[in-house]
């Protein structure tokens, strides 16, 4: 059998080792993870009733149009229910995109490194990928990669905060850069972390949708709303826009329990807000311990920082293995002797930064 020879040399997406998995190999009783985003508080205690009270329709198909989520997120975002797109975690919205709007003869333009199901799921459709570096501060470079655009460019993907270096692009870089791109490019704004934010300068990319019809901006439940194993997330965008990724969704593609959850959770925006104060105290907490240490690190601007151990990072990352703190070190990012660490509880970190130390007072100096 012969698949598709645009995909034979794509690589398989490589999660974070699971908790349990650790255990099992290294014989430890406690791990902390810290290694793929999530949220150390949970979610939503309504969040948890709604799953709870949906375990009597687990026989029966969800809403395929999740009619009302959808009107509760529209409501939330002051957007039109035709504007709001459901899918499998905003990673399936990505997958819809390119399926609906990629072919082989296009081309799309990525920045180096970011989150890699943009380049992946171009691949997919046999799309040229463009990969612009980022700065040395791990922003963007906006300029570099509007240069990149011609006649063959269909879509620009923009992760802001950006993952994994965890910067941030503000209003004006955006508006700027959506008032030189041609209007027939679709420029999309991956915002799985804008409800982190905290500073007065994070776009307003909802507002943005009504004098750009060129834009889609995503988001998720996955991070801030702690419901990643529940796989929800969505899209915003140009009515237009999203029929047409509406007609290659596949029916049923979120379940029942993740849209009472969501419908809960985006109820409950007291929590959200607890969450993103602890997570800001969280980065000032590891920030200052890096300060400490002498290490630098990328202004973070989501629920994690990056950090230059100043060593080979695949054997600090192991090192913290063996003390049972599972980080993220990926040799494609390109930043060989850099981490990224979820920011964690205030005990999480602690333990973090402890083993961090001792980690680093074992591993030679690059």
């Amino acid at each position: 059998m012969q698949p598709k020879k645009n995909i034979v040399h794509l690589p398989v997406y490589q999660p974070g080792k699971p908790m349990e998995e650790v255990k099992r190999e290294l014989g430890l009783t406690e791990v902390i993870k810290l290694a793929s985003n999530e949220n150390p508080f949970g979610c939503s205690p309504k969040a948890k009733e709604a799953i709870i009270s949906a375990v009597d329709n687990a026989s029966i198909y969800p809403d395929g149009g999740a009619v009302d989520l959808t009107a509760a997120v529209s409501a939330h975002l002051g957007v039109q229910p035709n504007q709001v797109i459901f899918g499998a975690g905003s990673d399936e919205v990505i997958l819809m995109i390119a399926r609906a709007f990629l072919t082989p003869e296009d081309e799309t333009i990525t920045a180096f490194p970011t989150f890699p199901q943009y380049k992946h799921n171009a691949e997919v459709e046999g799309a040229a990928v463009i990969e612009v570096p980022v700065d040395e501060e791990g922003r963007h470079d906006l300029k570099a990669m509007l240069a990149k655009v011609n006649e063959k460019t269909k879509i620009v993907w923009i992760c802001n905060p950006n993952n994994p270096t965890g910067t941030m692009l503000s209003e004006a870089e955006i508006t700027a850069f959506l008032d030189a791109v041609p209007s027939r490019v679709m420029v999309i704004l991956d915002e799985a972390y804008a409800e982190y934010n905290v500073t007065g300068e994070y776009p307003d990319s909802i507002s943005l949708l009504q004098k750009y019809n060129n834009i889609v901006v995503l988001r998720t439940f996955s991070k801030i709303y702690g419901l990643a194993s529940l796989r929800i997330g969505f899209g915003v965008g140009h009515p237009d826009v999203i029929r047409s990724v509406n007609q290659v969704r596949e029916p049923f593609n979120t379940t029942g329990f993740a849209q009472k959850a969501a419908l809960a959770a985006v109820n409950d925006q007291s929590f959200i807000e607890s969450c993103r104060e602890a997570n800001a105290a969280g980065i000032q907490q590891l920030n200052a311990a890096f300060d400490k240490l002498g290490l630098r690190y990328f202004d973070a601007h989501g629920n994690f920082v990056m950090v230059d151990v100043e060593r080979p990072g695949g054997e600090v990352f192991q090192g913290l293995l063996r003390k049972g703190i599972i980080v993220r070190h990926d040799p494609s990012w390109g930043y060989p002797t850099r981490i990224r660490v979820t920011v964690g509880s205030t005990e999480q970190n602690e333990k973090f930064l402890k083993a961090l130390e001792e980690v680093l007072s074992e591993v030679a100096v690059s």
